[in-house]
């Protein structure tokens, strides 16, 4: 999940002290949760390390853990030393203060494992993400994929509960800030999804999915003009309730951080007045992404991703409209806050260009684009396109999940940007 830590407008006063003060507290706090793990001797593991001198395998990389063993226990690594894991945890605390939030603090984890017996063939992933702040923003966020009976199930759950005031611009691709609503309310998701193996990285299954909204309440437009939301129809609470179909196809190297392969999903929901939903209305989302690993003699990546989130039929909540950074990991519009764009339909693509900096993988950069746009139409409206792009470093936490931390800058339109954090490659 992507952390926006700083989001600038042209209306909004910063300092550029806050920006750093929150850039050192995040690498510092990422290096002292490191220290606890390091500190004693890591996870009792269980992972075959294979072929230890490729680029991509744990004994040529390096990690935080590394450095810290470096400095403080010249024995090495304990990881190292055992040289096989059950377990690979990354847990980043995060501590700052941005305009947008307040004061803030949090942690951040990502948990990878195998569930065979052999500890080979797919691996589970488990996110969790807790933040609590100044202006009352509360976030409880955990999403896992784990594979049962032979790789042959795999159970895929969403679960979050936020109490989160929130900022929205009006609907399409042309909202400017005048438009800038304070919304308020408390969220509720609930998704579960169970795929069946049919054949080899292709999976089909359903679901169920919940979102619920209540105690909405709305402080409307800065520039007092009539809100969008209250033009769709302002409620105090919504409920979204309904069944997914599901395909999958998943050939990537790695889910937190591929090297290479295809990801292709495909999700129709339907939500139903006798599920409990306030409304009928469907929804298709199309997640493709593809990567190439441009030589064998370094981890540089070339990644792509498009987004398709489409309306089919009825008319959905407002809250659940698709939206910047409301896709299923909160990920897309680097360069822009959440919910900044929000429209019946959105496009998205993005490409990143992922380099090391240091040898030994410790220390990484990128170089990244994305487009997007939100018509009422995709068949006869031109695409109005939103442009962003920007450059991150990555700093590598756990070497054997191959999970960074990412500390991005994106810059999109009329002078939006901002410092933006995720634990795992944002694609």
């Amino acid at each position: 999940m992507l952390l926006p830590l700083l989001q600038v407008y042209p209306n909004a006063k910063f300092s550029l002290f806050v920006l750093n003060l929150r850039f050192v507290l995040t690498l510092v706090s990422a290096l002292c949760g490191t220290v606890v793990f390091a500190a004693n001797g890591g996870l009792k593991t269980h992972i075959l390390f294979g072929d230890t001198t490729r680029v991509d395998s744990p004994a040529a990389q390096k990690d935080v853990g590394d450095l810290l063993h470096t400095i403080f226990n010249k024995k090495g690594h304990k990881a190292d030393q055992d040289g096989v894991r059950k377990i690979n945890l990354s847990v980043v605390p995060t501590l700052g203060y941005t305009l947008s939030t307040g004061f803030a603090a949090g942690l951040s984890g990502v948990a990878t494992f195998y569930t065979d017996s052999k500890h080979a063939g797919e691996e589970s992933v488990v996110n969790a993400q807790l933040f609590y702040d100044s202006h009352s923003q509360q976030t409880f966020i955990t999403q896992s994929n784990i594979w049962a009976l032979n790789h042959q199930i795999k159970f895929v759950t969403d679960l979050r509960a936020t109490k989160y005031p929130d900022v929205t611009y009006g609907l399409g691709s042309s909202s400017t800030e005048l438009k800038a609503d304070n919304i308020n309310f408390d969220y509720i998701r609930f998704y579960q999804t169970i795929l069946k193996k049919v054949t080899t990285n292709f999976y089909a299954g359903g679901g169920y999915n919940l979102d619920y909204h209540f105690e909405i309440t709305e402080e409307g437009n800065i520039d007092n003009s009539v809100s969008d939301f209250k033009r769709y129809g302002e409620t105090s609470s919504s409920r979204s309730s309904g069944y997914n179909l599901t395909l999958l196809f998943d050939s990537r190297t790695n889910p937190v951080n591929a090297l290479g392969g295809f990801y292709a999903n495909a999700v129709y929901r339907d939500n139903l007045k006798a599920l409990g939903s306030d409304a009928k209305w469907s929804t298709i989302q199309l997640d493709v992404r593809k990567y190439f690993k441009l030589s064998q003699h370094s981890n540089n990546v070339l990644a792509f991703w498009s987004y398709t989130w489409l309306t089919l039929s009825g008319r959905q909540p407002y809250l659940d409209l698709p939206s910047v950074g409301t896709d299923t990991y909160n990920n897309t519009g680097r360069g822009y806050a959440i919910d900044r764009f929000r429209g019946k339909n959105m496009l998205y693509l993005e490409s990143e260009y992922r380099f090391g900096i240091t040898k030994n993988g410790l220390i990484g950069g990128v170089l990244f684009g994305n487009l997007e746009s939100y018509p009422r139409n995709v068949i006869t409206n031109v695409p109005k396109l939103i442009p962003a792009a920007g450059t991150g470093l990555r700093l590598k936490i756990n070497k054997l999940s191959n999970t960074n931390l990412c500390i991005d800058y994106g810059i999109g339109t009329d002078n939006s940007h901002g410092v933006f954090v995720n634990l795992g490659e944002v694609f």
